[in-house]
């Protein structure tokens, strides 16, 4: 189910992130909002043994593949701080990470303990 086109960017940006909220408890992950709405981090996401790592959620516009639309990069504030980004599709209503050329932290601590995260989840829990 697609989202409406009636929605604007600012509506599909508040969907996608609440989506990305709900999907990271089906991954059993506790989550934090920002309650700001500017900012280089949208989540603090900590898995069962206290560990935590920084998400910023993107819509993704381009169906043909898994990276934000024309090219967008974190920023390099974001690349300090290590921060993931979450794409979420808004005709799949998938969540996926996005792949960083550079290493971080938390994607070798992913990648280490939790590799089922490179797998896309619905809603239906598949």
């Amino acid at each position: 189910m697609t989202l409406p086109d009636s929605f604007s960017n600012n509506r599909i940006g508040d969907f996608a992130e609440y989506y990305a909220v709900t999907w990271l408890w089906d991954q059993g992950y506790e989550v934090f909002r920002n309650c700001g709405c500017d900012g280089p981090v949208d989540l603090i996401v900590m898995d069962q043994y206290g560990k935590m790592f920084l998400v910023d959620v993107k819509t993704k516009h381009d169906e043909t593949t898994d990276s934000l639309q024309h090219g967008r990069r974190r920023t390099e504030r974001q690349v300090e701080l290590g921060v993931q980004i979450l794409l979420f599709d808004r005709n799949t209503r998938k969540c996926t990470f996005q792949a960083h050329r550079d290493e971080t932290t938390y994607t070798r601590y992913r990648d280490e303990q939790h590799p089922q995260l490179d797998l896309v989840s619905s809603d239906t829990g598949r």
